[in-house]
């Protein structure tokens, strides 16, 4: 008995080990991606694309985030292929010091005035390189999270990831929040390189900690069952292409929200409503700590009820508290502004925190982590990296922000058939082979 509970006490701190890692590890992750997000909203068109009128300098900074998001399929089935060949530890490493030394790089690159036409090419190409860390960082994250946890918490464990990303969001906003308040020509000439030049300082303290974390325990029992499959890839699009679209469609609707919330209303805030930039990233950054909060709450709940009702819920949430974040944000009321940008928030929070472990459960050991990479990544490729033009195009086109909550309903609407289309996976095995299970698990 005593052999038993020290056993139990081991493999909880490693749970909490590899939790506390992934959350970390997610992190510098999505400050590197997210600080290219700011810096595309802000400065870019100034410093890249100087020559055409502000809207079109800003649709052009914009493309070159969208690049970043193209390169996430491409880097989901590299690194996922590799990640269900020779283990989940070894892709984490990959990923974050590809994403890291791009990022670095970004900070150091010359602008059009300096070099020309080579600036816009070069910052494309440095994106380019961040997406394909980031393809590939998110499956292998989330796999060893849900694969250590234990059974009944995975939604649970599989939020640490998540909870990554308003965490990127927060640190970001605030060393921006921090640069931002220099004067307009120090912060044109070097000061928002220092975000860029920071992230080199966090790929070292999170590539420390990645070297310590042990291999995803359901990946070492297949390798010692000699389990893997010759090209993963194929294997998901033999057998497992409607578990691809539905976790591709399910992400639609909150990565749309999510890009919206962090990116689009930085743009609509300065150039639209013609508030200070800091008023909009003061809104973002309460909003993502609130985020944070939220997301293993939300996450821990589907380990009761289901990922189902979750996903469910807050793709219904997202689909109409759209309508009422616009008018609020027109307001210009600080107070009312804020409201409408958290109330959109609680239902993006609801759905993004047990969506990892939704979408790890719906494959198998051996195609996990290209499964659900791909699944993702295809996801985002498809919203995210759009979201932002789109809505700034409709707003030029339209002027009014009613017909960009409409294109957020139509999303939210496509990720609830998704989702419903999908088999709830809470009480699954995740050591099981789905072709073998005689009936899906209740709920």
């Amino acid at each position: 008995m005593e052999n038993v509970g020290g056993e139990e006490q081991g493999r909880t701190a490693s749970i909490r080990q590899v939790a506390a890692a992934s959350l970390l590890g997610t992190t510098i992750e999505w400050y590197d991606f997210f600080i290219y997000v700011t810096a595309a909203s802000f400065v870019f068109n100034q410093l890249f694309f100087p020559s055409y009128a502000p809207l079109v300098g800003t649709l052009l900074a914009l493309s070159t985030n969208a690049v970043g998001f193209v390169a996430r399929p491409i880097g989901g089935a590299v690194f996922g292929h590799f990640g269900d060949k020779i283990g989940r530890k070894s892709m984490l490493i990959a990923t974050l010091l590809l994403m890291g030394l791009a990022t670095f790089a970004i900070g150091l690159l010359p602008t059009e005035n300096q070099i020309g036409i080579a600036a816009p090419i070069l910052l494309v190409a440095l994106r380019f390189l961040q997406g394909l860390g980031l393809g590939g960082e998110w499956g292998g994250a989330v796999l060893m999270a849900v694969e250590h946890a234990p059974e009944g918490r995975r939604g649970f464990y599989g939020s640490f990831p998540q909870m990554g990303i308003p965490a990127g969001v927060i640190l970001s906003s605030i060393v921006f929040l921090f640069v931002t308040s220099l004067p307009e020509e120090q912060f044109l000439a070097w000061g928002w390189r220092v975000p860029f030049l920071l992230s080199i300082l966090l790929v070292a303290v999170g590539l420390f900690i990645r070297l310590r974390i042990l291999e995803s325990p359901a990946f070492q029992r297949l390798r010692e069952a000699g389990g893997a499959v010759a090209v993963p890839i194929v294997e998901v699009f033999r057998n497992n292409l409607k578990q691809l679209f539905v976790v591709a469609g399910a992400y639609l609707a909150q990565n749309v929200t999510f890009y919206i919330l962090i990116s689009f209303t930085l743009t609509y805030g300065e150039e639209t409503l013609k508030l200070p930039r800091n008023l909009m990233i003061s809104i973002i950054i309460i909003s993502s700590i609130a985020s944070f909060l939220m997301m293993p709450l939300f996450a821990a709940l589907s380990d009761r009820v289901g990922r189902k009702l979750m996903l469910l819920t807050g793709a219904a949430g997202m689909g109409t508290l759209c309508f009422v974040m616009f008018p609020l944000l027109d307001t210009k009321n600080y107070a009312l502004m804020l409201g409408g940008h958290l109330l959109l928030t609680v239902f993006q929070s609801m759905n993004l925190g047990p969506i990892a472990a939704f979408f790890v459960e719906q494959f198998d050991t051996r195609v996990r982590y290209t499964g659900a990479t791909m699944g993702y990544q295809l996801g985002t490729v498809a919203a995210g990296g759009l979201a932002p033009i789109i809505a700034t195009a409709i707003l030029q086109q339209t002027g009014s922000s009613i017909f960009i909550a409409l294109y957020m309903a139509v999303v939210a609407l496509i990720s609830f058939i998704a989702i419903s289309a999908g088999r709830e996976t809470y009480q699954r095995d995740l050591d099981a082979d789905s072709s073998s299970e005689s009936a899906p698990a209740p709920g």
